[in-house]
């Protein structure tokens, strides 16, 4: 549990339109959060509004006040998702209504963590009608998460039991788990608007991880870089604020216009928006047939947007059911596994469903085939979630950065996993990329059947370049799987069995002398390739290729270029020749180096650019130098 001092936790409102949702805020915390002309004018709340409590032991809660208008669904749950205490709020003179209904099942699938029944307005009715109202709420939310909630009526106009509901508020809060303050940093963004002098102002409650002064951040999805200018948390500023806060952060060089709600400001480059996930729906009790690819709104942080729904093992969602889906979004959003949503039919507009991400960012699969990696997200543990999601990787793997941006968690749980999963060998590192052992196991197998093949194949070529295998094998870290393969060396940019050699037969051997035979009789004026194919006749050019290669890679003789060798002999010649003649003279011309050779300008000429451009000369016009020492 941690101390009252650092534990930030967001308490919200929830219930029908004029509840008194809005004067309890006032009455707790003395402070309106009406903030709108209009909402001030009409007496009703039409945006989200927000205030701070705070308490003489240091503990402060930032208030989310939603509101309750059917046709203000959308703002509701643009508060709704950073909730973790809700104040279920029932007036005593209308009791339960049809907005209560509609909010306690938008909490419910929401997951928010725990929450008080308050009935408000108490002044207004006797003590028998409060009771039966009191009764009505109990019934109303029995079977869900404020089942076991005690019932507090009040009145915010005479005060009554406001102290005490300080006090219950105060102990839900110090009993729930907080949000991942040490997770990566995300805000979803509630409001936009620019102050004098300041610029650009974003807010919205931190749902993971810690944001400081002058710290770089990216605003997504429309991918903006920027820099928190200021910093102000419950009305203070201040130079570090944690998740599960109320931050308003004052970005540098930003146009208002370019923000909205919806957007989210995260840590940069380690985000990735996304048009499709994969989920686990719950359809409500009373929610009407929903139908594979029918059309939903789809709610996530302070996002909405319209997506076509596709029923995994299906055709339908039925009512009061669960089941696997994906969502179609037309405009990306950032989530993470384990987020939670709520979607609401196309028209007429009502909530209908929700429930938790488990990917987002999903595979593409057949539509029979298995959901086995869904229900490994869903139902089970961190660390079997992240091997999941590495073996389907397959060989493309995955990185550590990858995972963080993946799943929600606090990053020292998520390192925590990967390295007992690489410890008990589940796991592969290499090169900072996760395989699994499974994928390990197959991709050796794979190579080494192919390299097998191809030395049987070419039994004369030290082995395969790098470069086709890749094409093969269609990963970018064919060389990090590769350099996990024990029986197989790497060398340079060539990969061969380690118990491969070259073994040349009693014809090959002969060829390979008569190669050497006829390049060192021919000197400075050897033979091309071509003209050595028709010397002997009797050589595939195929094997010529591989036999020339194959004396180059042992040293035997010297690649000029595609089609001119020499052997290493007339190499050593050469090089003495020419370090004879610069002792005597300090620059030499291309007829003074066919000369000192005793070869034609052919010759002359590819001899001498091969000596350029492994820098033994310097050319300089018609002229070289000796770079050689």
């Amino acid at each position: 549990m941690n101390s009252i001092n650092t534990k930030n936790i967001i308490l919200g409102t929830a219930g029908h339109i004029d509840h008194g949702k809005s004067a309890l805020v006032k009455a707790l915390t003395g402070v309106d959060p009406d903030r709108l002309k209009e909402e001030k004018e009409r007496g009703i709340t039409i945006d989200l509004g927000f205030a701070g409590l705070s308490y003489p032991d240091g503990l402060t809660l930032g208030i989310v006040d939603v509101p309750g208008h059917e046709r203000l669904i959308k703002n509701m749950l643009a508060g709704a998702g950073g909730i973790d205490v809700v104040l279920m709020v029932i007036a005593a003179d209308e009791g339960i209504m049809p907005q209560s209904r509609e909010h306690l099942a938008i909490c419910e699938l929401l997951k928010i963590k725990a929450g008080l029944v308050v009935i408000t307005k108490a002044d207004l009715v006797d003590g028998d009608w409060l009771g039966l109202v009191a009764d009505e709420a109990g019934a109303f939310v029995k079977g869900t998460f404020l089942e076991k909630a005690e019932i507090i009526p009040v009145s915010a106009k005479t005060g009554q039991n406001i102290d005490v509901l300080k006090e219950k508020i105060r102990a839900v809060a110090l009993d729930v788990r907080p949000k991942l303050t040490e997770g990566l940093f995300r805000m979803p963004v509630d409001r936009v608007f620019t102050l004098k002098g300041f610029g650009t102002v974003v807010t919205g409650t931190a749902v993971s991880g810690t944001i400081s002064l002058d710290a770089p951040v990216e605003i997504l999805p429309s991918k903006i870089e920027s820099k928190v200018r200021g910093l102000q948390s419950h009305g203070e500023a201040v130079e570090t604020a944690y998740a599960g806060r109320r931050i308003g952060i004052n970005l540098q060089g930003i146009d208002r216009d370019l923000l909205n709600r919806g957007d989210v400001v995260v840590a940069p480059g380690r985000f990735v928006p996304t048009k499709a996930l994969d989920a686990e729906l719950e359809m409500l009790k009373g929610a009407p047939l929903l139908k594979s690819r029918s059309l939903v709104h789809f709610y996530s942080g302070t996002s909405e947007t319209v997506a076509r729904i596709v029923i995994y093992n299906g055709d339908e969602a039925r009512p009061g059911e669960s089941c696997y889906c994906q969502f179609r979004l037309e405009d990306p959003v950032v989530a993470l596994s384990g987020d939670r949503y709520i979607i609401r039919r196309f028209s007429p507009l009502e909530t209908i469903g929700g429930g938790e991400i488990l990917d987002p960012y999903p595979v593409k699969r057949k539509k029979k085939a298995g959901i086995d990696d869904l229900i490994v997200f869903s139902k089970g543990g961190l660390k079997e979630k992240i091997e999941t999601k590495v073996k389907r990787a397959h060989f493309n793997g995955s990185t550590v950065y990858e995972i963080e941006g993946w799943i929600q968690g606090n990053l020292p749980e998520i390192h925590a996993a990967i390295d007992c999963l690489v410890k008990e060998g589940v796991l592969v590192k290499s090169r900072d990329v996760l395989f699994h052992r499974d994928s390990c196991a197959v991709f050796q197998e794979t190579l080494v059947s192919a390299l097998s093949r191809f030395h049987k194949e070419n039994p004369l070529k030290a082995g395969v370049p790098k470069e086709e295998l890749k094409m093969k094998f269609l990963t970018p870290h064919f060389s990090s799987l590769a350099s996990l393969a024990a029986n197989v060396v790497v060398d340079k940019e060539m990969l061969r069995l380690r118990s491969f050699k070259v073994a040349l037969s009693h014809g090959d051997e002969g060829t390979k002398d008569r190669i050497l035979l006829l390049l060192e009789k021919a000197g400075f004026q050897p033979p091309l390739k071509s003209e050595l194919a028709r010397q002997l006749a009797a050589v595939s050019g195929r094997e010529l290729d591989d036999l020339i290669k194959l004396l180059t890679k042992e040293g035997a003789l010297v690649r000029i270029n595609d089609s001119m060798y020499i052997t290493k002999n007339n190499y050593d010649r050469m090089i003495g020749a020419i370090k004879d003649f610069y002792a005597k003279k300090r620059e030499m011309t291309i007829a003074e180096f066919r000369d000192v050779l005793g070869t034609t300008r052919k010759y002359a000429l590819p001899l001498v650019e091969y000596l350029d451009s492994h820098r033994i000369t310097l050319r300089g016009g018609d002229i070289r130098k000796l770079m050689l020492k």
